[in-house]
């Protein structure tokens, strides 16, 4: 099978190599509107050859759309207009009500697999594209009854053989977890990057002391823009209620710590510990 990857990224490109090593696509095209990373790409042997989207629209029956939300939402439509009874197209983007929205009265939505693999680090470009990214993370297949039956097969004999775990959700579900596990996790790094580079104007020996635990709290705040504004645009209501949640916790930490009650502080904790029997 001959797979278009629009967008080869870390996403994308992780998905092209995991593809062609498990034997899901045996030429994979990409398709970007940077001509360095597609250069990259080809130069990484990420890719076997870059085109235009309309010469590898006729040329595929996979489609994989791994750009930016924004760019997402302008680029669908169209390549929905153009899509044939073979194809199949599946999204990875990590916001979908607003996506699902646009594409839902469209004639061909049935050849459309919406997709978000739960999985990436904080770099970008070719260069972060990595082998097994996706093993044992999972998948999410939102809306997947508006899809048609054999493209939805396709997709899911795909997460199988990338060994992937997989769930189903709608979108409006989906938007509010990701908002939960995901969002949150970014821009409060974002916001802690923030306040110690404040700081370290003040106290210049601050990078002196960081370690593992800094750096692992700290390293997604690494994180591209161009791919985090379009997601807290398009899932601004969600992310809004879970920083006002989180909001909220600091500053019952800071009260307690203020008034010195270092009893509850301890309980407030023992009870955040209970995230253990979540994550193992």
């Amino acid at each position: 099978m001959i797979a278009t990857v629009v967008g080869v990224g870390l996403i994308g490109g992780s998905l092209a190599i995991s593809l062609k090593e498990k034997g899901v696509a045996n030429w994979i095209i990409g398709v970007d509107n940077n001509r360095d990373n597609l250069a990259k790409a080809q130069e990484l042997k990420i890719i076997d050859e870059s085109s235009a989207l309309e010469d590898a629209l006729q040329r595929s029956q996979l489609i994989i759309l791994a750009i930016p939300v924004d760019a997402m939402l302008k680029a669908m439509p169209s390549i929905l207009d153009k899509v044939m009874p073979h194809h199949v197209i599946m999204d990875v983007g990590s916001t979908k009500e607003k996506l699902l929205q646009l594409v839902a009265g469209h004639p061909k939505r049935g050849r459309f697999v919406a997709a978000h693999p739960m999985a990436g680090t904080e770099y970008s470009g070719p260069e972060a594209a990595v082998r097994n990214l996706f093993v044992q993370k999972t998948m999410v297949l939102c809306d997947v009854k508006n899809s048609d039956e054999d493209a939805l097969e396709l997709i899911e004999s795909l997460v199988e053989k990338l060994s992937m775990r997989l769930v189903y959700m709608n979108a409006e579900e989906h938007d509010l977890h990701t908002a939960y596990v995901s969002h949150i996790s970014h821009i409060t790094s974002f916001a802690l990057a923030l306040t110690v580079l404040e700081k370290e104007k003040e106290q210049g020996r601050i990078f002196e002391l960081a370690s593992g635990g800094f750096e692992s709290t700290v390293r997604l705040a690494k994180s591209s823009p161009d791919m985090w504004v379009p997601i807290f645009r398009h899932n601004r209501s969600n992310v809004l209620d879970v920083l006002d949640e989180h909001i909220h916790q600091l500053q019952q930490m800071r009260d307690l710590l203020e008034q010195e009650d270092y009893d509850a502080f301890y309980k407030l904790i023992q009870k955040s510990n209970k995230i253990r029997k979540i994550l193992k």
